[in-house]
This record gives structure tokens, sequence and C-alpha cells, in this order.
């Protein structure tokens, strides 16, 4: 047991390093290919020019820490084929800005990939003693899913280190339940692993005041692999189970959530831009922009607590910690303009 965790240590330590190294190469080519984020407007939390090429970085500090402790697999080369075409897709954006679809297309063959060469699947939910067999849905349901993770991640991407903080957490929680499900030696818990030393390396220089961004590759990058392992270690189980990934991304979840049913409301496009997100709301209560990161990473962690009671079956706690966040989203919401516009 021992040598296990010795093993999860150099795995995090060694690729937390190697993405630490790279990222200072990462700022020297984004500079020397043009791939920088120049705010054009008041949306954007920076307001000179920033390298956005990190997700390339954190994408080979994984890689390369995979081949020194991972195994060959299929279920591995369909994840990186995937995780290819996510890379390539918003590299190419990250230089010059390409169409909502045809960035589309990529996470679509990404996720296709996983699914019909890795055989990653949704197959069936247990519930309440019931079990429901996807069958052939098991393959859009998958699709939905792996799609849905990787633009969240993208959409909160609003300031210094939210999607990288964010991912680590998640990558972090999963790595504890696998842990306690004992779990060693799987692949779920080694690329959660690999994943969280990576982002931590990244996170070393993009949390505020950031010096290089992940860019789109970087958080598709992030979401991808968040699904991935949700799919790995979630793909056929009970409802509370499968609630367990969902829970930990709950910030970003309900933030997309909100943003939907906001656009609804006010009659504009559901990928139209504004300044109404999670973040943005405590930056209008005047928290600085570090201490609203920091907030946000400490809901995260309480969704990431309750997550692991659930697999531990404290349930009582569980509840109570439950409805605390319900009564917590019921003021945000009545108080912010997550959803409609206050009157001043």
């Amino acid at each position: 047991m021992n040598r296990y965790y010795l093993n999860i240590f150099l795995m995090i330590v060694l690729s937390f390093l190697i993405s630490a190294i790279l990222m200072p190469l990462m700022i020297k080519l984004a500079k020397h290919i043009g791939a920088m984020d120049i705010p054009r407007d008041d949306r954007r939390a920076h307001n000179k020019p920033m390298p956005k090429i990190g997700g390339l970085g954190i994408f080979l500090a994984f890689l390369i820490s995979y081949m020194l402790f991972g195994n060959n697999s299929v279920r591995f080369n369909s994840i990186l084929i995937g995780a290819f075409f996510i890379i390539l897709t918003g590299l190419i954006d990250d230089i010059n800005s390409i169409k909502s679809y045809q960035k589309f297309i990529g996470q679509v063959a990404a996720a296709l990939t996983v699914i019909l060469y890795g055989n990653i699947l949704l197959e069936y939910i247990s519930v309440f003693g019931y079990t429901l067999h996807f069958g052939l849905w098991a393959y859009p349901i998958t699709l939905i899913f792996i799609l849905a993770c990787i633009n969240i991640i993208n959409l909160i991407d609003g300031l210094d280190g939210l999607s990288s903080g964010i991912s680590s957490i998640f990558f972090l929680t999963i790595t504890i339940i696998s842990i306690i499900q004992n779990r060693f030696g799987t692949l779920e818990i080694t690329l959660s692993i690999l994943m969280l030393g990576s982002c931590l390396g990244f996170l070393k220089y993009n949390f505020y005041p950031a010096k290089i961004f992940a860019g789109d590759a970087g958080a598709m990058f992030m979401g991808y692999m968040i699904a991935v392992i949700s799919l790995l270690g979630f793909k056929g189980a009970l409802l509370t189970s499968l609630a367990v990934p969902l829970l930990v991304l709950a910030v970003p979840i309900l933030d997309t959530a909100f943003a939907i049913i906001r656009r609804i409301i006010r009659r504009q496009a559901i990928y139209e831009a504004d300044k109404d997100h999670f973040h943005h709301q405590f930056l209008k209560m005047n928290f600085s922009h570090r201490n609203t990161v920091l907030i946000i990473y400490l809901i995260n962690i309480f969704f990431s607590l309750v997550s692991i009671l659930m697999l531990v079956r404290h349930r009582e706690l569980g509840l109570i910690m439950y409805a605390i966040v319900f009564i917590a989203l019921i003021w945000f919401v009545r108080h912010t303009s997550i959803i409609k516009r206050r009157e001043k």
C-alpha cells in the first residue's frame, strides 16, 4: 500500500514540475506565433495582451508523465487521439479565431473517437433498485455528456486561475475517491493524478496576476479529460455515484444553466457573451479579482466534500450540506443579476 502512495506522490510532483518548466517556454512560443489574447472589450479581466497557449503545456506535461507512469491500452490510445483533436482545434482558434461550428466539429471528432474506438460509454444507471440500460441511446447520451463537459469548463474560463483551479479540485476529488475505493492502478486514477499535477504546474503561472492563459485549447482539454475520467469511473453505476462528478462540477454547471436561462429571458442568443456569470456577480459585490476566484474555489471544495460524503455513506451530514447549498443558492439568485437584471 505504501508503494502506491509513494507512486501517487511521484506522479503528482513530476507532472507538476514538467508543467511548471514548460510554461515559460509556452509564453515565448505564444509571443513568437502570435497566440495572444488581446483585450478588445470591457468583458476582459486583463488590460494587456496575454499569451494563451498554456493548454498546450498542460497537454505536453500530461503526455510526458503518462509515458513514464502509464500503461498503453486501446482505451488510452482513443483518449490520446481525441485529445489531439481537442488540442489542434483549440490551438487553431487561439492563433486565429475560428467559427463556433468549426470548434464544435473538433469537439465531436474527439468525443466520437473515445466512444467508437475506446468504447467508453455511459451504458446504464441503477436507480432505487432498478437498472436502466440505455442500449443504442448510450451513444448519443455519452456524446452529449462529453460535449457538455468540454463547453462548461470553456464557458467558466473568465478569470485568472478559475478554470484550472476548478479542474484541479475535480482531479483531486476523483483521486481521493479512487483511493477510498481502492482503485489503485486503474486508468481513471492515473489520468486524474497526472492531470492534477499538470494543471497545478500551469496554475502556478495562471493564478492572479496571470502570466499565461489556458486558451481554448487548455479549457477544452481540461473539460474533455474531466468527461473521460467521469465516464471511466462511473460509466455504469448507481445514480448517486454518477452524481459525484456532476456535484464536483456544480459551480460551472450552474453557471452554464443560469447563463442559458438568463439569455432566454432577455431574448439573447445562447452563445452571446455577457458580464453576468458567477464570477462577475462577486466582482460586482466589490470582491477583488483574487478573492473572487478564492471564493469560487471554496464553493467548489464544499461540493467536493459533499461528493466524498455521498460515497462514504454519511447521508445525514450530506443532506444538511445540501440544505445549506439550496438556501444559499436561492439567496444568490434573488440578490444578484445572474438571471434577471436588478433594478437600480
